[in-house]
């Protein structure tokens, strides 16, 4: 009896967190009249449409290009976030070097910046340079390491590796480059694929830093 009523009163809670999704599926298919006028999700009559429509745009452009636009600045993006990431997280993890720990606490204070507070200086910079309205703005920061919450988390997957690994990758003749990437790098796949979804989702989700940095089309 007590497995019972604890399953009705889940199905119930998953009913309350499934209806706005239900009802937003819905809704992309009813008019704007009946949006407002019915809370029930199933639409009074099924159009197919409005997905042409929102296919097609009001522009000269499709949805699709548009995605393609998206993609040629998610792509560089993630790619230059885990590359530079890892480097510098390497660099704290496993070297010393003059004026570390100054580094390493820039670091930290940089992790409590809002991002929001960056957005009025890089538009000068790049208005100065004058690459605003391209890609550029939008990756090429992405090469220093510009994301500290990742650089952290990568520093602490480093350093739960044993330094035999390195030792044993430079009796085996590998360089820096190659234990890092051939050695280090494997045992930290979770942490690298986290890092580039984060990023993935976070550039996709983005609408200040292109609405500021592109004003064409």
């Amino acid at each position: 009896m007590k497995k019972l009523l604890l399953y009705l009163l889940l199905t119930a809670a998953a009913v309350v967190m499934l209806y706005p999704l239900l009802w937003l599926l819905g809704a992309s298919f009813k008019t704007n009249e009946e949006i407002f006028t019915s809370a029930w999700f199933m639409p009074e009559r099924l159009d197919l449409s409005v997905y042409g429509k929102a296919w097609k745009t009001v522009t000269p452009y499709t949805m699709g290009h548009y995605f393609l636009n998206t993609f040629m600045i998610i792509v560089p993006k993630t790619a230059f976030t885990v590359l530079s990431s890892v480097l510098v997280a390497y660099g704290f993890a496993r070297f010393d070097f003059p004026l570390k720990k100054l580094f390493y606490g820039l670091l930290i204070c940089g992790m409590f910046m809002p991002a929001i507070v960056t957005i009025m200086p890089m538009y000068s910079l790049w208005s100065k340079l004058g690459l605003l309205d391209t890609y550029i703005p939008l990756t090429l920061p992405a090469l220093f390491a510009g994301e500290g919450m990742f650089v952290f988390i990568l520093i602490q997957f480093f350093k739960g590796i044993p330094k035999e690994f390195d030792e044993a990758a430079r009796i085996d003749g590998c360089g820096t480059l190659k234990t890092l990437f051939f050695v280090l790098v494997p045992c930290i796949k979770p942490a690298v694929i986290s890092i580039a979804v984060f990023t993935f989702l976070w550039t996709m989700n983005d609408f200040l830093g292109p609405l500021i940095m592109i004003q064409s089309v």
